[in-house]
Formats: structure tokens, C-alpha cells, sequence
């Protein structure tokens, strides 16, 4: 008799619930969220199992991968699919999800969500890091300028360390009772540039010596950031039929509501990767913006940039980059200007 099992998953324990082929409940239980633990279960009460399915979350891919390597043939399923299947029942508890995802096991009347590799990871977690430290620099900046303001004082433009150190010793002149008083956010401020500036030589080394990176670099307006964040969020090209759908995966296309008559198109969905869609974005203001010697994309870009406005440019261009990206990858050629 086949079997299917879903998995709850919250931060400590599992609630797993089993099923038969025809839908009939066999067991459940509440285990550890480990792997080993899991394994040995499903491998002692589920003889014939067939698929285990749990839900994307912050443990998916460590239960996810832990889970493969012992042998069990599980799924992860995008949970904001599963949500719409498991709001049908009236009260929700942790119990009765587990057993719409044996469901959902069972039926396959699901959404299989790709698992990246461990070492995808290991560069998806360097690119989150940068991306803090800029976070958390522009905010202490921010508390900078406003805390000086309600002195009167005005730091105006200081773009690098030594230029802001400059412009600081100047308005403590003013108000020397505020050096003590500002020195701890100033200190912290350098702290995190150079921990940012560290994190940028750690991913332009990743990037130089990878050699996809490399290929997607001879894009004008790609640098190692853009390239790294692009081949670790697609990771295999071939997973796509074809490279348009790239863009449909970084959320960069109108969503669409249609019935009957009516067909209407909206915004860009954003139902993709946003750390994606964030670097092609800005890869593409650069291309608009700062790349001197024109090529087709750009020169594209330039004319909806008339016609519809800056904002649906870089969005319409950065479309096109995940396409062109895509492209270049699985045909492993490079950027050719003409």
C-alpha cells in the first residue's frame, strides 16, 4: 500500500501526519524538527512511503537536504500555494495543516519549489550580509545628519571617511560639548564601512573566480555583486524552458487579471526573488545612466525612458537583462556590443 506523509514544521517540532493512497489517516505524531530524527521515524512507520511534502520556511532547506540524503523522497512546496488548500478548513491548528499536506502528498496537486545546494546558499547568505551592512550604514548615516540637525548643524556631502572625519572636526568647533556625545554612532559608522568594504573584496574574489560570473561580467553594467546574486538565485539555467521566463521568476512582469471579457494588467508582480530583482534593477539604472558607449539594450531602454518615463525604463530593461543573462549563461557565450 503507497503512502504519503506531510510535515508540519515549526521551530522545535514536527507534526507529521500519514495517509494511504485513498486518503485514510494511519498516523500521527509530534517529532523533533531534525532530520534524523525525522528519517528514522518515516523509515519505522512508513514501509512503502511514497513522497513526504512540507512547506518553504526558515528550516526547509536544512530539513529538506538532510531528508535527501537519508533516502526520503521528499518535496518542498511553496507555501503560499499550500495556504489557499489549507484555509479550507475552518480551524487551523498545526494537526489539521500537516494533514492537508499528506493531502497534498497524495493528489500531487502541488508546487514543487527548487532546493539550491548548500554552496548556493553559502553565497546567497554573503550577498544578504553586504546587503545589511549598507542597510545599517545608510540608517546610522541618516541618524547622523538628523541628530546634527537639531543643533543646527549640517554635515552636507561626505562620501568617504576622511571627508566626513573633516567636516565633523569642523562643526565640533562649533559645538565642542558634541564630539563625546556623537563619537560611539561616528566609531560605529566606520566599523561598518570597513566590515562592508571587506565584504565586497570576499564577493568580487567569489566572482572573478567563477566562470559563469565572469561570462555574465562582460555585460555593461554588471558587476561581480549583480552577477554573483544572478547565479546564485537562478543556479541552473536549464530548470527554465526559456529564458523569458527568467524575467516571469524575478517578478519583473505585469500581473494579469482575466475573466470572461475583462483583461486587465498591472503592476510587476514582485512574486519572485526580490534580492533578484534588486541587483537587475540596479544593473539596469546603471546601464541607462552611466554606461557611455551605446549598444542595442541600452539605446531601448532610452526610448520607452521618453516615452513612459524613467522608472518603467529601468524596469522594462532589467526584464530584458534577465533574459539576455539567461541566455549568455546557457549558450556560454559573451556580451558582443554589436
Amino acid at each position: 500500500m503507497a503512502i504519503y506523509a506531510g510535515l508540519d514544521v515549526s521551530d522545535k517540532t514536527t507534526h507529521v501526519c500519514v495517509v494511504s493512497d485513498d486518503g485514510a489517516i494511519q498516523k500521527r505524531d509530534v517529532v523533533a524538527s531534525d532530520p534524523v530524527v525525522l528519517a528514522k521515524w518515516l523509515g519505522k512507520h512508513c514501509p512503502d512511503l511514497v513522497r513526504v511534502v512540507l512547506e518553504t520556511g526558515p528550516l526547509s532547506t536544512f530539513l529538506y537536504h538532510g531528508l535527501t540524503e537519508r533516502g526520503i523522497p521528499v518535496e518542498c512546496i511553496c507555501a503560499r500555494h499550500a495556504k489557499g488548500v489549507l484555509a479550507a478548513r475552518v480551524n487551523k491548528s498545526d494537526v489539521h495543516d500537516a494533514e492537508g499536506l499528506a493531502q497534498l502528498a497524495r493528489t500531487g496537486w502541488f508546487k514543487r519549489v527548487h532546493m539550491k545546494a548548500s554552496a548556493t546558499h553559502i553565497d546567497r547568505a554573503a550577498l544578504r550580509i553586504r546587503a545589511q551592512l549598507i542597510t545599517t550604514r545608510v540608517a546610522m548615516g541618516n541618524q547622523l545628519r538628523g541628530l546634527l540637525k537639531l543643533f543646527g548643524l549640517r554635515l552636507g556631502a561626505a562620501r568617504t571617511p576622511g571627508k566626513r572625519r573633516e567636516r565633523l572636526s569642523a562643526l565640533y568647533q562649533q559645538r565642542p560639548d558634541l564630539e563625546p556625545l556623537f563619537a560611539p554612532l561616528v566609531a560605529s559608522i566606520e566599523v561598518i564601512e570597513e566590515q562592508l568594504r571587506a565584504s565586497n573584496r570576499l564577493l568580487e574574489s567569489r566572482a572573478a573566480e567563477d566562470a559563469v560570473c565572469s561570462r555574465l561580467m562582460s555585460v555593461p553594467g554588471v558587476g561581480p555583486i549583480t552577477a554573483l546574486t544572478f547565479a546564485a538565485s537562478i543556479e541552473d539555467p536549464r530548470r527554465f524552458a526559456r529564458s523569458e521566463d527568467v524575467g516571469a521568476y524575478a517578478g519583473l512582469v505585469p500581473r494579469r487579471s482575466q475573466s470572461g471579457e475583462r483583461d486587465v494588467r498591472g503592476n510587476i508582480s514582485k512574486a519572485g526573488d526580490p534580492m533578484l530583482r534588486r541587483s537587475l534593477y540596479e544593473a539596469a539604472n546603471i546601464m541607462l545612466c552611466r554606461v557611455q558607449r551605446p549598444f542595442a539594450l541600452q539605446q531601448w531602454g532610452q526610448r520607452i525612458a521618453e516615452s513612459k518615463g524613467n522608472k518603467r525604463a529601468r524596469i522594462a530593461v532589467a526584464r530584458k537583462l534577465a533574459v539576455l543573462l539567461h541566455s549568455l549563461w546557457l549558450n556560454e557565450t559573451e556580451f558582443r556590443w554589436a
